[in-house]
């Protein structure tokens, strides 16, 4: 790895061997976020080591990791995706032996100290998150560094990615408003996030949907079809729809969480928003067009907010590595970064508030919650 030639040998600083995985659904910034980290370190220490876990906590578990050098970050701040690639391992299972007995978080372990790491930064979501935390107990030094589209992590104001997914979904609200004012239809623009709605408010809001609906607010199919009849006689001819992927009706909120399921695995349709279309085409005289951007959301390169936002937040992790200070995700809090206990973090979702500030003015303005 460079070392960077301005330091003196009073600032230079020892060995470091650390060890990088992402995990979890990809998203635009993984890359600038892992260069943000290696580079507020190989500017500041002697020597550095960096190991890059493939395809996830896998990689940990089964010893599959290639040492990384200077040449791995250069020109990645604009590449999307994950230069070590990733896989989902549900947080369930990690006590659970895998097919051949092997016990995965002991294996993790053994792979963390043969190596002789200094510390292992963990990129990813709500689930590996809690896996970071899980090793954190098990005595390994975490960092975590929040990533995901959904912007659900707890106890930081935004997570890489995020703003990316944003752009991607408001352009397609923005292309699907031109066919639909065309055809005079209703077109539903199917975002993601099953669990919470941040996304498909902020992408939205800003690519001017008539009706936003989120997980976090039940909607009635009723007063979803009444705005849009009520656009169709002001003489507008079209309505957008944002729908969360995980949008539910106010009937299916009220079941139990079996009882749900039961429905789901019932369905006909692939989608809420194709039985949306199926109801609103019922009740409404309009045409209705379902699209699903889907993994385009989250593909392509980071936006410039992003790159600058990881590049922060990596230089952030890269300190608390120098200070020997662990156990932490570097979050993001009124646009500074801080270390925040990963131990009053995991396990928490950050959802969207029905009542905030910014739901009630998106309903000053006349969009549609459905509620």
């Amino acid at each position: 790895m460079e070392i960077c030639p301005n330091l003196n040998s009073q600032e230079e600083m020892q060995m470091k061997r650390i060890g990088l995985l992402t995990s979890g659904g990809d998203c635009q910034a993984l890359n600038a976020a892992m260069r943000g980290v290696v580079k507020g370190l190989s500017s500041n220490v002697k020597d550095l080591e960096v190991y890059g876990f493939l395809n996830g906590y896998k990689g940990l578990i089964y010893g599959d990791y290639r040492l990384l050098t200077s040449a791995d970050f250069s020109g990645i701040l604009t590449k999307g995706g994950t230069i070590i690639g990733s896989s989902r391992q549900p947080f369930k299972l990690m006590r659970v032996p895998d097919e051949n007995g092997l016990d995965k978080v002991e294996a993790m372990k053994h792979t963390y100290y043969k190596l002789n790491l200094n510390c292992l930064v963990i990129l990813g979501g709500n689930g590996t998150q809690k896996t970071a935390n899980l090793l954190r107990e098990e005595g390994l030094n975490i960092i975590h560094l929040p990533k995901t589209i959904d912007n659900d992590i707890y106890g930081t104001d935004v997570t890489f990615g995020f703003q990316s997914a944003i752009n991607i979904a408001t352009d397609a609200i923005d292309c699907i408003h031109t066919t639909a004012a065309s055809h005079n239809r209703a077109f539903i623009v199917e975002v993601m996030g099953h669990k919470v709605g941040w996304l498909t408010l902020y992408a939205g809001i800003a690519g001017g949907a008539d009706i936003i609906l989120l997980p976090e607010i039940p909607y009635d199919i009723k007063n979803v079809v009444e705005a849009i009849n009520n656009r169709t006689k002001a003489g507008k001819g079209f309505t957008i729809l944002a729908v969360a992927e995980g949008a539910i009706s106010k009937q299916d909120a009220s079941l139990s969480k079996k009882e749900y399921k039961e429905k789901l695995a019932k369905r006909k349709f692939p989608s809420v928003s194709y039985e949306l279309a199926n109801q609103i085409m019922d009740k409404a005289d309009i045409e209705v067009r379902v699209t699903v951007p889907g993994h385009t959301q989250r593909g392509g390169s980071p936006c410039p907010y992003d790159r600058v936002l990881c590049t922060r937040l990596g230089a952030a992790a890269a300190k608390a590595i120098l200070d020997d200070d662990y156990g932490y995700m570097i979050g993001m809090v009124n646009n500074k970064t801080k270390r925040i206990p990963l131990k009053d973090v995991a396990g928490k979702l950050k959802t969207v508030d029905p009542d905030s500030q910014m739901i009630a003015e998106a309903k000053r303005t006349g969009i549609s919650f459905g509620d």
